[in-house]
């Protein structure tokens, strides 16, 4: 029997709902491929690309490094999506942890994160048409959208957006024979081009050494070449745990193995990327660019092939550039759906947010996903152009996560935990540390931005009315510390990217300092935290009505 929202109290009050339920209607599998469609979208067909010309052959090193730091983001996230399995969670865990203060801000973090990767997706997939005749026009020489290209771009969002409200089960059904697509290409990809393309173990020490920038380069290809951004995804099991068919078990495995599986994938393409390049398309240093080189390819993996000899494969990957993106795109316009529904249910966006079709679908998130989404090709017309600012963003969002986790550890020690890591008390602040670093590798021009759409969503959000009871600026009083603490170590890092950059640290100093800042404010956020009784009698607002009128046994 599906509960009535219309008559279940909201955690943060204030207003009504829906009248209808999310339906669990989705299995491990589905759960499982919900993430890897979003792993597996537009970075793979850059990423092992991109981290060469950024750190040379040593990127492998930069997809391990990213692939460890975004499984110790993970291992958190399975824990709580298990605990508190709720529709957009990783928006919401905040909230019950802080109140609406910090609630408010990772929420806009992740509906922001949520809502643009969809059209970087789209981006992608034009970026790859444009190899066909009938797509030539739809992109400038600097591989920005013409108008004929912001027209497509439009129809393959309204495209995602119109497979979304035909329900979960279209949704699910959909994603699954994409991604069963989507994770067979890359690993055919691998396959073939080691078998047929032939590899040239040379390629380690060829242009400019093996490691040319040494450990910095290694660390700023994480962010800067896609890297985390093609790990984003992760996290899709718990946005959709609201309609999971049996959230405590699944969740954790669909969380953990999907990183697992993309961490697997995306090393083995970095390295045949690099093992399979001819000795011609390499310059004399990494990044060297001009005619011929793989680093003016538009088209990576597609163009390698043709290179190699491979025709046949170099026609797969081109239709296959257009399947991958197309997949998370999807996923992501769910997601935002689900994020802005989870907002709406603790009042921080309208409560038209939670109104659901008879399909149990979000109706007028997935509109608003759609539009902000088309708003976003006119600032940010092209794939390279959103991807720093997106990376950094996603982090942010990761970032409220292990504070959660510490809060809930501390204050609500005894409730069931379906899933409980080990090491807990270690892996916690060890995230929010790897959570800080990665916003501090985006350099200052990416955060300095973030900052500004962080702002303009205070605006928006903070004016809406929310139950006194859960603005409590106490428990929330680090959050700005951090913020600008972030905006100041990154500014003076080693990792700052400044054009003018003066005075700066070491690069030991910087890891240094940012990871005791974080340490500070991980063990302040969890002591200011809310009482336990705060917290779960509104996580009980929530969840428990869900899992007693499905039957499912109570998370306390």
């Amino acid at each position: 029997m599906a509960i009535d929202y219309s008559t279940t109290p909201k955690a943060g009050s204030g207003g009504g709902s829906s009248g209808v339920s999310l339906a669990r209607e989705i299995g491990l599998i589905g759960l499982l491929w919900a993430s890897m469609g979003s792993i597996i979208g537009s970075g793979w067909l850059f990423g092992a690309q991109k981290g060469l010309v950024a750190a040379g052959p040593a990127a492998i090193i930069s997809w391990v490094v990213g692939g460890i730091c975004i499984l110790v983001l993970a291992l958190v996230h399975a824990e709580l999506g298990a605990m508190y399995p709720m529709s957009g969670g990783s928006a919401r865990f905040p909230h019950y942890a802080f109140g609406g203060i910090a609630g408010a801000g990772f929420g806009w973090f992740s509906w922001l994160q949520a809502v643009t990767v969809a059209p970087i997706e789209v981006s992608a997939m034009i970026l790859y048409l444009g190899h066909y005749d009938f797509a030539k026009s739809w992109l400038k020489s600097d591989q920005t959208l013409t108008t004929p290209g912001l027209i497509a771009a439009v129809i393959f969002m309204a495209i995602l957006a119109s497979i979304n409200y035909l329900g979960v089960k279209a949704l699910a059904a959909t994603n699954s024979a994409m991604t069963w697509w989507k994770v067979g290409v890359p690993l055919a990809t691998i396959f073939i081009v080691a078998l047929l393309g032939g590899l040239h173990t040379s390629n380690f020490t060829a242009a400019n050494g093996f490691n040319p920038d040494g450990l910095k380069g290694i660390l700023l290809a994480i962010p800067a070449s896609g890297i985390i951004f093609s790990y984003l995804g992760f996290e899709q099991a718990d946005q959709l745990a609201g309609e999971s068919k049996n959230p405590k078990r699944d969740i954790p495995l669909a969380v953990i193995g999907s990183i697992v599986l993309g961490l697997i994938i995306y090393i083995s393409l970095q390295v045949v990327f690099l093992l399979a390049l001819p000795g011609s398309a390499i310059g004399k240093t990494w990044d060297a660019t001009g005619n011929g080189l793989y680093t003016a390819f538009t088209g990576p993996w597609a163009q390698l092939a043709s290179l190699v000899g491979l025709g046949w494969l170099a026609a797969i990957l081109y239709f296959d550039a257009v399947v991958s993106p197309a997949g998370t795109g999807l996923i992501y316009t769910a997601a935002g759906a689900r994020v802005s529904y989870g907002l709406a249910r603790n009042s921080y966006f309208h409560s038209i947010f939670s109104s659901l079709t008879p399909a149990r679908v979000p109706w007028f998130g997935v509109l608003v996903s759609f539009i902000a989404g088309c708003v976003c090709f006119l600032p940010f017309p092209s794939w390279q152009s959103l991807v720093g600012l997106i990376t950094s963003a996603s982090v942010l969002m990761y970032a409220g996560a292990p504070l959660s986790f510490g809060a809930f550890r501390k204050r609500l020690p005894d409730t069931q935990r379906p899933y409980r890591l080990p090491g807990g008390e270690v892996f916690s602040p060890l995230a929010f540390i790897v959570a800080s670093w990665i916003i501090m590798w985006t350099g200052w021009q990416t955060d300095v931005k973030l900052g500004v759409l962080i702002v303009i969503g205070c605006l928006l959000i903070f004016n809406r009315e929310m139950s006194p009871e859960h603005m409590v600026w106490r428990a929330a009083a680090w959050l700005p510390v951090y913020l600008i603490g972030m905006g100041v170590i990154t500014y003076y890092s080693a990792f700052s990217l400044r054009t003018n950059p003066g005075s700066t640290m070491g690069l030991w100093t910087s890891l240094v300092v940012c990871a005791v800042f974080a340490v500070a404010i991980y063990y302040w956020a969890i002591n200011v935290a809310l009482s336990s009784e705060v917290i779960q009698r509104m996580v009980d607002e929530v969840v428990v009505p869900e899992e007693e009128d499905l039957g499912l046994p109570a998370g306390h």
